[in-house]
C-alpha cells in the first residue's frame, strides 16, 4: 500500500515538473520581439541599405514588428522610394515613430512615414514640407514643377489613403509644403497615435489591426532589440558629403600624379588612390552633373599647362575658375541636403590660388636663373688632385692635364684654366702659381 502511494506521489511530482518545464519556455516564447531601428540621418543609398536590411532581418527573424525611430530632413527620392517599397512589401508590420521630442519627418521622410502600417509621433515633433525643389533650393520651373509635383502628390495621396489616413493633407504637403505638429497631425488623421515614449506606444497599439494588410499587432510588453548604423556605414554616410567629394577627387588625382612623376615615394600615391576611390564612391551614390565633372578636369589640366608655358598667371586663373564652378555644379541635380557649400568652395579656391601663385613664381625664378652647372663654368675654379690624371672640382672628379706639362702630385691644389672642346678634360695649373 505504501509502495503504491509512493509511486503515485512520485508520478505526480514528475508530471508537475514536466508541466513547469514545458510551460516556462512557452511563456517566454510567447513574449513578442520588436526590432527597433534608429534612423536619425539623411535618406540616401547608405541609410536606405541599412533600413531595408533591418526590415528584411525582422521578416526572416520572426519578429512581431519593426519600429523605425525616424528623425530626418529628407534626402534622395530614389532611396526614399526603395525604403517605402520595402515597407509596403514587408509581412512584418512596420511602425514609424517620429521621435525623440524635437525630431521631424520632412520632405522624403513624409513618404517613409505614410508608408508605415502604423504612424506615430512623439510630442513636440513635426511632419510635412514635401514640396520638391531644384538644386539651388528654389522652386522648379513652371512646366517641370507641374509634372514633378503632380507625380509626388499622387504618390503620397495613394500611401495615405491606403492606410486610412488623410489623403487631402498628403496632397497639401506636396503642393503647399504643409507642416503639422504631432497634435495637429493626430487631430487631422494624418497619423495614428501620439505617444510620449516607445514602450507606451507599443502597449497602446497592441491588438490593433493594420490597414491595408489586416495584421493584428502583438506589441505589449515586447522585448526590444535595437539596431543602429554601424561604424562603417556612419563613415560612408560622412564621406558622401557633396563639399568633401570634389576635394577628395582633386586630392586623389594630385597624389597619383605626384607618384607618377616621383616613383618610389609610395605614400602620396597610396593616399591618392584611397581618396580617388572614395570620391568615385560618392559619384556613384549622388547624382552628378557631367558638366561639373568636365570643368573639374579642365581646371586641373589648365593648372598643369601653366607650369610649362608663360601666361603670366592667366591660364592658372582660368583653371581655378573652372575648379570653383565645376565643384558648385557637380551636384546640381541632387536635392537640397546634398548641395556643395559655396563659401567653402570659394575659400578653398582662394587658398589654392595663393599656393599656386607661389609655386608658379618659384618655377619662373628657376626658369630665368642662368645655368650654374656646366663644364665651361669651371674655368677659374679651384680643385684638388686626387691621383694622377684626376682632379676633384665642383663636387666631381674630372680628367685633367697640367698646362706646363709638370706632373700633378696627389693633394696639390690646382686652378682650372680651360676645358677642351669635348668638355671631358680640364687644363689645370698649380693654384700657387
Amino acid at each position: 500500500m505504501e509502495r503504491a502511494f509512493l509511486r503515485g506521489f512520485l508520478a505526480l511530482v514528475a508530471v508537475l515538473a514536466a508541466f513547469s518545464l514545458a510551460s516556462s519556455p512557452a511563456s517566454a516564447s510567447n513574449r513578442p520581439r520588436v526590432l527597433v531601428v534608429h534612423f536619425s540621418a539623411d535618406i540616401n543609398p547608405v541609410t536606405q541599405d541599412f533600413v531595408n536590411h533591418q526590415i528584411d532581418r525582422a521578416n526572416s527573424g520572426h519578429y512581431s514588428a519593426v519600429v523605425v525611430l525616424l528623425d530626418t530632413p529628407g534626402g534622395l527620392s530614389t532611396s526614399m522610394e526603395k525604403i517605402y517599397q520595402k515597407e509596403l512589401a514587408s509581412k512584418v508590420p512596420v511602425i514609424v515613430y517620429v521621435s525623440p521630442q524635437g525630431a521631424g519627418a520632412a520632405s522624403a521622410g513624409v513618404f517613409v512615414s505614410e508608408a508605415a502600417d502604423v504612424l506615430a509621433m512623439a510630442p513636440e515633433t513635426n511632419i510635412g514640407s514635401s514640396t520638391p525643389i531644384d538644386q539651388s533650393g528654389g522652386n522648379l520651373g513652371s512646366d517641370l514643377r507641374r509634372k514633378v509635383i503632380n507625380h509626388f502628390a499622387a504618390k503620397l495621396r495613394a500611401l495615405a489613403g491606403a492606410h486610412g489616413r488623410n489623403a487631402k493633407w498628403a496632397d497639401a504637403a506636396v503642393r503647399k509644403a504643409s507642416n503639422l505638429t504631432a497634435n495637429e497631425a493626430l487631430r487631422m488623421n494624418v497619423i495614428d497615435v501620439v505617444a510620449p515614449d516607445l514602450t507606451t506606444l507599443l502597449n497602446r497599439i497592441d491588438g490593433r489591426t493594420t490597414k491595408p494588410k489586416g495584421i493584428v499587432l502583438h506589441t505589449a510588453n515586447a522585448e526590444l532589440v535595437n539596431a543602429r548604423l554601424g561604424f562603417f556605414a556612419r563613415l560612408l554616410n560622412t564621406l558622401i558629403d557633396p563639399t568633401l567629394i570634389p576635394l577628395l577627387f582633386l586630392a586623389g588625382l594630385a597624389g597619383i600624379g605626384f607618384e607618377i612623376f616621383h616613383p618610389g615615394v609610395v605614400l602620396p600615391g597610396a593616399l591618392g588612390a584611397v581618396a580617388l576611390i572614395t570620391a568615385l564612391f560618392g559619384f556613384s551614390v549622388l547624382p552628378i552633373s557631367w558638366g561639373g565633372l568636365a570643368l573639374l578636369l579642365l581646371g586641373i589640366t589648365l593648372l598643369i599647362i601653366d607650369v610649362h608655358v608663360t601666361s603670366h598667371g592667366a591660364i592658372s586663373v582660368a583653371g581655378l575658375i573652372c575648379l570653383a564652378i565645376g565643384s558648385i555644379m557637380l551636384f546640381r541635380n541632387a536635392p537640397s541636403p546634398y548641395h556643395t557649400s559655396i563659401p567653402v568652395v570659394v575659400t578653398i579656391t582662394v587658398a589654392l590660388g595663393g599656393f599656386w601663385a607661389i609655386a608658379i613664381g618659384k618655377a619662373i625664378q628657376v626658369r630665368r636663373r642662368p645655368a650654374e652647372v656646366g663644364v665651361h663654368e669651371l674655368v677659374g675654379a679651384e680643385g684638388e688632385v686626387r691621383r694622377e690624371g684626376l682632379v676633384f672640382v665642383d663636387g666631381a672628379l674630372w680628367r685633367a692635364r697640367p698646362a706646363d706639362g709638370a706632373p700633378l702630385a696627389p693633394g696639390e691644389r690646382v686652378r682650372v684654366e680651360g676645358v677642351d672642346q669635348e668638355g671631358l678634360v680640364l687644363t689645370v695649373r698649380p693654384a700657387r702659381a
